[in-house]
């Protein structure tokens, strides 16, 4: 059913490609797509390039392959949360890029199943990429009929970060590692006019810290089984977990009117001390300014009793980024390889650690040094436990709706039962 619903989206971007309709993007993408017919053409369809961590770097090493290989042309082309659709529109048109760099996650997953990118699989061992790679991060990028979807490349570690300066203001002197305990310090900050833990509950960051808080209640395979059915009223612990949250809610545990924020309105909120904790993945830890950055720490999402988990828990995903060959790709699979290596190479690589201020799915030993909070995440190790990213799982239909449902969540007085059948209505028709 997820490949059905993906592909209606996939003939719905085909139709209006078909009928003129303008798509977000489509003009420049019919610009700069896939020069099927020149092998020195190479085009690259990436998230990197704006304002994200790692963006200046990849322009950078994209001027380095520029000049070793001056008789290829390299063509970019840069979208950000479009950049799935104006692929999918370029894709049906025949002009996709070469290869593109983006996440594993709602439409994407689909891609190597409707043949809107190839498998990589044999391309890993080719260019000797294998041993580069972590293997957690080749499973995760590994569909169920054991195709490697992309490459991966770029990670993210996910704690909580907490200001310990604006905590010891309000007289919270530990981290919190119990719901209790957060709880209590919760009622010391906004005793002092600091907002507790700020979150965008209108957007995805609000519902993976949903997602993360209902699993303190349940294993891996518990939550993999619920993200991809839907199923909160059956499966053991998805109840408890819901009641977990709404405990915190409502003993004002996140931050006013967390219901309309955005991931945006969160990292300001911490970033200029008006919160005094965040649910933040790396790229967010790399942007907080070095005056707050030095009196934070980071570390998990405290727990309940009872609960599954042994320490407070994060999310860590090898996801963030991967490279996609496109059927286009194909045709100039040897650009398209001395391309990639390039990038796996460990001098790129090092660069998007501690210029970028990337995590990577990638063999290194290079820490974030420039982007402490980065660096801290990346040493958390087993000090922290580790709960499973929904992203693989959630149907792709299902996404949006979840955070439509999301919001519900963190809105004051809803009941946990409101909030179960939301979020099961999220997969009605999924």
């Amino acid at each position: 059913m997820r490949s059905m619903l993906n592909r209606r989206g996939f003939i719905s971007a085909g139709a209006a490609v078909a009928a003129g309709v303008a798509v977000p993007g489509l003009s420049g993408c019919g610009m700069l797509g896939g020069d099927e017919s020149d092998p020195d053409t190479l085009v690259v369809h990436s998230s990197l390039g704006g304002t994200a961590p790692g963006s200046a770097t990849f322009r950078a090493v994209l001027d380095m392959f520029r000049k070793e290989n001056p008789g290829l042309k390299v063509k970019t082309l840069i979208n950000g949360d479009e950049l799935g659709q104006v692929y999918e529109t370029s894709r049906l048109a025949h002009k996709e890029a070469d290869v593109v760099m983006v996440n594993l996650y709602d439409k994407t997953v689909s891609w190597t199943e409707l043949g809107a990118t190839v498998t990589v699989s044999g391309y890993l061992d080719d260019w000797d990429l294998r041993k580069r790679i972590l293997p957690a991060a080749l499973a995760e990028w590994t569909d169920e009929k054991g195709r490697l979807r992309a490459l991966p490349y770029i990670a993210s570690n996910w704690p909580v970060a907490f200001n310990r300066g604006l905590m010891r203001k309000a007289g919270v002197e530990d981290i919190p590692l119990t719901g209790d305990a957060l709880i209590a310090a919760a009622r010391k900050l906004r005793a002092k006019g600091t907002a507790p833990v700020t979150i965008g509950g209108n957007d995805w960051t609000g519902q993976k810290l949903l997602a993360q808080i209902i699993q303190s209640f349940l294993t891996a395979d518990q939550a993999k089984k619920l993200y991809a059915t839907g199923d909160f009223s059956g499966i053991k612990g998805a109840r408890e977990g819901i009641e977990y949250f709404v405990e915190l809610r409502d003993a004002g545990v996140f931050t006013d009117k967390a219901q309309g924020l955005t991931t945006d309105s969160m990292t300001t909120q911490f970033n200029t001390g008006a919160a005094a904790m965040q649910s933040a993945m790396s790229s967010a830890l790399a942007r907080v300014p070095d005056n707050v950055a030095s009196q934070t720490d980071v570390g998990g999402w405290p727990l309940p009793p009872g609960a599954v988990h042994d320490k407070p828990t994060i999310l860590r995903t090898f996801t963030v980024s991967g490279f996609w060959v496109s059927p286009n790709g194909t045709r100039k699979i040897e650009t398209v390889e001395k391309f990639v290596r390039f990038m796996y190479r460990p001098e790129v690589v090092s660069r998007f650690v501690s210029e970028g201020g990337r995590d990577m799915a990638v063999r290194t030993d290079t820490l974030s040094d420039t982007f402490p909070l980065v660096a801290k995440a990346q040493q958390l190790g087993s000090s922290v436990s580790q709960v499973v990213l929904p992203d693989l799982y959630v149907p792709p239909s299902a996404v949006q709706p979840m955070i439509q449902a999301t919001s519900t969540a963190f809105t004051p007085g809803v009941s946990s039962r409101r909030i179960l059948s939301a979020l099961q209505g999220a997969y009605r028709n999924a």
